[in-house]
């Protein structure tokens, strides 16, 4: 019996963890009493970690280091990447990545001592590489803004993604950093769809207010770009020159982007989500994703599982550069000021 759609869901279902042999299933309707597939609460679990800073060891991207103060995202993107992360925890890359949310309050503290180290050497920190640091959760428990504090404290440069306006909260602090060079923000911008948005990024800040936002900081001097992705052939790709026109227009100063890849749970969890949302190109838009990798809907390989490869990645890089050497050209983020760092913090408490 298909199970009906979420709304308000990214993911239609909970796949099976790869990393476990027995799992709790469903195979009949009849006479249970319990929805073994949907909780519609949100669960906080506090995990009490070692350690904060990962080094990340990739060719890809220039941050070599990241924190993530959140695992799970209630923003419930159905493409992000980070589902299958979630799968280390014990939980499912499906509905569980959106409901069950580990919370890491002890982060600014961990942050604080690896500063205080003299091994350590200032470098950008990206906040999150996996999931928004920004997302519903850091309303209440205010994780992300304690580490913008030991950040400022010590005079680290801090990297920021986030989809979500609850970032204008913190204002006041991201504008000290900027006044020192240490900081640049970046907004996920995918849609002007909202009817794609809704469904693709159910309980995400629409396009507009996150303009709106990116346009807050960047009037208020604070250094912003966006990230166009992912690109999804037949779904966003032809929306490129418009949004960079409109990311331009908001004060970006710089853009960049991504094609859509499917790794391991992913690409159950979008095919069920685009057969049901998007019937009458579904099979089209799958296609054309094997296309862009080479017959799979997945890519590991670096450099080249970003930005695919083949006629569909050729177009989207093309339309890309026209559009940037339109709309942006000669714009630049101004480089992160590495000698502002003070291991003692001290000077910043007054």
């Amino acid at each position: 019996m298909q199970q009906s759609y979420h709304s308000g869901r990214g993911a239609q279902f909970n796949p099976a963890n790869s990393f476990l042999d027995k799992r709790v299933v469903r195979e009949h309707t009849e006479g249970i009493d319990e929805d073994l597939y949907v909780s519609p609460q949100r669960q906080i679990i506090i995990d009490h970690p070692k350690k904060i800073i990962n080094k990340v060891d990739s060719t890809d991207l220039r941050m070599m280091y990241s924190i993530n103060p959140y695992q799970g995202c209630e923003h419930g993107c159905i493409y992000c990447y980070a589902r299958n992360s979630h799968e280390y925890w014990g939980f499912s890359a499906g509905l569980d990545f959106e409901q069950k949310i580990v919370a890491k309050p002890n982060a600014p503290q961990l942050l604080e001592r690896a500063f205080q180290r003299h091994s350590w050497r200032a470098m950008p920190i990206a906040l999150s590489g996996n999931t928004d640091c920004y997302q519903p959760a850091e309303r209440e428990l205010k994780i992300t803004h304690k580490l913008l504090r030991v950040f400022l404290k010590y005079g680290n440069p801090v990297g920021i993604i986030t989809k979500n306006r609850l970032i204008e909260r913190d204002l006041p602090i991201l504008r000290d950093l900027a006044a020192e060079k240490l900081v640049h923000v970046y907004f996920s911008i995918t849609t002007q769809d909202e009817v794609l948005r809704s469904k693709m990024e159910p309980r995400t800040a629409s396009i507009a207010k996150r303009l709106q936002t990116l346009e807050t900081l960047s009037t208020t001097g604070i250094p912003c770009g966006a990230m166009i992705a992912p690109i999804i052939p037949s779904l966003n790709d032809h929306e490129i020159p418009s949004l960079m026109w409109q990311v331009a227009n908001a004060g970006a100063l710089s853009v960049g982007y991504t094609v859509v890849r499917l790794n391991k749970a992913i690409g159950p969890l979008f095919k069920d989500w685009i057969t049901k949302c998007f019937p009458d190109r579904a099979a089209k838009v799958w296609k054309q994703i094997q296309e862009l990798h080479g017959g799979a809907v997945n890519d590991s390989q670096w450099g080249r599982r970003l930005v695919g490869e083949g006629p569909i990645s050729d177009h989207i890089a093309q339309l890309f550069k026209v559009s940037k050497h339109k709309y942006m050209n000669d714009r630049e983020m101004p480089a992160y000021d590495l000698t502002r760092f003070s291991r003692s913090g001290s000077y910043r408490l007054f």
